[in-house]
């Protein structure tokens, strides 16, 4: 595969990703502004006088990450360590944490936990941290469901994400 093409319904109407997947330059088209990465630059273009809330540099590879996960954690510079289960409304789901080599992307302190069914091996949960801002390693995991598996052009992808709040365990 050369590209991965994805639309997110937003309120404001959908996100239209275009991910160029071998030198990971990317377009997101949106409703007021289109953002873009061309290998070595984000830019950010205002299609009207609305004013963009979030940052360009920080969102640009955002969603692209987490849609395309896993088969971006197979990147250079990853480390893999098993890790104790996650357990879900009487499910267990087996877990491999991934953590990054100094100076690997923009955040290496990120970590992820990638949570997958045991019968199946498909991806069903991500645990992660956010380091971005902060520049400090995270000490609480976020987490992500993936769900509703599709087939498309012989790849399984998932077709929905919901972010869960994580609470006092």
């Amino acid at each position: 595969m050369q590209s991965l093409v994805f639309t997110m319904p937003s309120p404001d109407g959908n996100e239209i990703t275009t991910t160029n997947l071998k030198p990971r330059e990317s377009l997101i088209d949106m409703p007021n502004h289109i953002i873009g990465f061309d290998g070595k630059d984000v830019w950010l273009h205002k299609k009207d006088t609305t004013s963009y809330k979030g940052n360009a540099k920080f969102y640009y590879n955002l969603m692209f990450y987490f849609y395309a996960m896993p088969f971006v954690l197979g990147d250079d510079g990853i480390s893999y360590k098993d890790v104790e289960p996650l357990t879900f409304e009487g499910n267990d789901y087996p877990g491999i944490l991934i953590s990054y080599e100094s100076g690997v992307g923009e955040s290496p302190d990120d970590e992820y936990i990638l949570y997958y069914n045991p019968e199946t091996y498909n991806m069903e949960w991500l645990g992660y941290t956010v380091t971005y801002f902060s520049k400090e390693k995270g000490k609480e995991f976020h987490f992500i469901k993936y769900s509703d598996w599709q087939t498309i052009d012989g790849l399984e992808l998932p077709k929905t994400l919901t972010w869960y709040n994580y609470e006092n365990n």
